[in-house]
């Protein structure tokens, strides 16, 4: 989706002081997930992946989405390109909220940038961005993990798997992006609250088990 953007910023990152800040704007904003996620990433994972934890977060998330919705709009920053490297630190420190379940990864990161001041289409955009170092390192990472789990027999079921993901997650991102960029969060507030409702209810009545055991 923005393969030309991207090609161009490392192409002329040496010649063009706009594009050496891009791309030093996202990885400052990757820093901070990277460090607080090995840092207590184990821990997380032990200790908060259950459903009242995720649900509870769900609704919260919601909540907050409504108020930032809410507030008188105020935008100092009109486009990626506008960015300082404070922005690009607020963005990654609000990024970082995704380690708690729950939490979207890229909900996080447009309503916090457009709480500190940017537009919703430079939020949206920067967001994703933002999520190409993010889960690529973290797939990396996993991969690295659970290389006992890889078997070369799995290879063409890979790249099935790989082939399907790429091409849905490529017109599902292309629709987001537009949507968002014109949209509010609204809708996806309520859809947040009531499923977290949804999941608590039946998780303490005991008519779903939410744990898979």
């Amino acid at each position: 989706e923005y393969r030309e953007r991207i090609i161009n910023a490392f192409a002329n990152a040496l010649s063009d002081k706009g594009a050496m800040r891009f791309l030093v704007n996202v990885a400052i904003a990757f820093i901070p997930l990277a460090v607080l996620g090995l840092l207590f990433g184990k821990g997380i994972k032990a200790h908060l992946f259950n459903a009242p934890v995720v649900a509870s977060t769900f609704i919260l998330g919601g909540f907050v989405i409504l108020w930032a919705e809410a507030r008188q709009k105020y935008t100092r920053v009109e486009t990626v390109e506008e960015m300082s490297w404070l922005d690009a630190l607020k963005l990654g420190i609000a990024q970082a909220f995704a380690l708690i379940p729950g939490t979207s990864r890229s909900g996080a990161t447009i309503i916090g940038g457009m709480l500190f001041g940017l537009s919703r289409k430079a939020a949206t955009e920067f967001s994703f961005f933002l999520a190409i170092p993010t889960l690529g390192v973290a797939t990396i990472y996993e991969l690295y993990k659970e290389r006992a789990l890889l078997n070369a027999d799995d290879i063409g079921m890979w790249i099935v798997g790989f082939i399907a993901a790429f091409v849905s997650a490529f017109f599902c991102v292309r629709w987001l992006l537009r949507y968002f960029s014109s949209h509010d969060f609204v809708p996806f507030a309520w859809y947040r609250i009531a499923f977290g409702i949804i999941v608590l209810v039946t998780a303490f009545t005991g008519l779903v088990n939410w744990s898979g055991g």
